[in-house]
């Protein structure tokens, strides 16, 4: 979809709903994570039904993001090799957008889309998904099961689904402004499939149960080379603010797909692009807008995720291990270890330093050598409102293993300065 089509459409909606619908400039919604420093360690909406329900609302949002990037890299090879890689100036990235839509349909009910207006990735707007969220069903008649939906969030569409805590503190594109880095992490578990999921909230424990065709990219023909499989994920996970200063949460989470033309996605379903631009580009033009990650593309993937997040006042500490294997023969998976410390502070903690440390090492070769990357992240921010935030870090990632040898990534490191200012609302 175009971006004049994508804005037509959109006027369109709004100019239509005006005699039915409340558009206002930023209308409360039930169920939903504000877009601004107020959703910061937001994970799963709550099942707080503080707002009433007084007819539909459109609420029209946007991301922007800008970059600052000054970032040199190296690799093994001499000046004269194809393999070497190219040397980065210091200059601004191509900034991107995203136009957002929620609109309460009805008591207890929400639609959400987002669209990159620009990405990385894509030069044209996109959908990057849609959901539908369903917290009451008084739709089908008042107070039906509501004892259950008190404690219950149905969740439908074509969208990201809810493996890991890592994304939902990832850059979405321009939507960075839940990102205490400019950089989202090196193995980046999110895909937007067609899904379908339960969230039940019961006092302090979530449990998270849902299903996904396993595909990105839609098609309804079938072929005698295809293995299309359903991907089964889920969550069991303990959130609870033990007092005023001190919130704990801990959650495990797995997702498998035993397909093998299917779930292959997990970790490159992201259409945006890599955070850091033309990293790992050769002098030869060898390189993609998505460097700087590690794709764990496995078949009969099986990947499982325990994120701890503890809160005491302004310091916060969110962690990650995740292990993704499948069939390939003498690949043993990979493991990644993320760990990251921030402290707020400021008459309303608007202002933080952060430092996260981030690695994964396996195989993924029929020569079963090993990898290993590594990166380090040092920054800080301020948030100048709660809309508007300028964020700046060092970064450092660096490649080892004698599953490298030979290629592009011998011996590579990128490190620099790289600063962002994030809009969102």
């Amino acid at each position: 979809m175009t971006l004049r089509s994508t804005l037509i459409i959109a006027l369109v909606v709004a100019a239509s709903s005006t005699s039915f619908a409340q558009i206002e400039v930023h209308p409360d919604l039930q169920f939903f994570r504000p877009n601004d420093m107020t959703g910061l360690n937001v994970f799963e909406t709550s099942k707080e039904d503080t707002i009433p329900f007084d007819g539909l609302k459109v609420r029209v949002g946007g991301d922007f993001a800008m970059q600052f990037q000054g970032v040199t890299q190296s690799n093994k090879f001499p000046s004269d090799s194809a393999l070497k890689l190219v040397e980065l100036g210091t200059n601004l990235n191509l900034p991107t957008a995203n136009l957002n839509l929620d609109v309460q349909l009805a008591d207890g009910m929400r639609m959400h889309l987002r669209t990159y207006l620009s990405s990385r990735h894509h030069a044209e707007a996109w959908v990057k998904g849609g959901h539908l969220q369903i917290d009451k069903l008084d739709f089908i008649k008042k107070g039906f099961l509501e004892n259950i939906m008190k404690v219950t969030t149905i969740r439908v569409g074509l969208d990201e689904f809810n493996y890991g805590d890592a994304h939902f503190r990832r850059s979405d594109n321009a939507r960075a402004i839940y990102n205490p880095f400019v950089g989202n992490y090196i193995m980046d578990s999110f895909s937007t499939e067609a899904f379908g999921e339960f969230t039940v909230h019961c006092k302090s424990l979530i449990v998270v149960a849902g299903i996904t065709n396993g595909k990105l990219n839609q098609d309804v023909r079938k072929s005698e080379t295809t293995d299309n499989q359903m991907s089964i994920y889920g969550k069991l996970g303990y959130d609870k603010q033990l007092n005023e200063d001190l919130r704990l949460r801990i959650t495990g989470s797995i997702y498998t797909n035993q397909g093998t033309s299917t779930g292959t996605w997990l970790y490159g379903g992201d259409r945006a692009g890599g955070r850091y631009y033309y990293v790992l580009h050769t002098e030869a033009g060898g390189g993609s807008d998505f460097e700087g990650r590690v794709n764990a593309r496995f078949t009969k993937l099986t990947a499982f995720q325990i994120n701890p997040f503890v809160k005491f006042k302004g310091l916060e500490f969110f962690g990650i291990f995740e292990v993704a294997s499948g069939s390939e023969e003498n690949a043993d998976g990979y493991t990644q270890i993320a760990a990251e410390i921030i402290y707020r502070f400021g008459g309303k903690d608007q202002l933080y330093v952060a430092g996260r440390y981030n690695t994964v090492e396996g195989m993924y070769s029929s020569q079963g050598k090993n990898e290993m990357v590594t990166r380090f992240n040092l920054g800080g921010g301020w948030f100048m409102t709660n809309n508007v935030l300028v964020k700046a870090e060092f970064v450092n990632q660096m490649y080892d293993g004698e599953g490298f040898e030979g290629g592009k990534y011998d011996q590579a490191e990128f490190s620099g300065v790289v600063v962002e200012a994030v809009i969102g609302f």
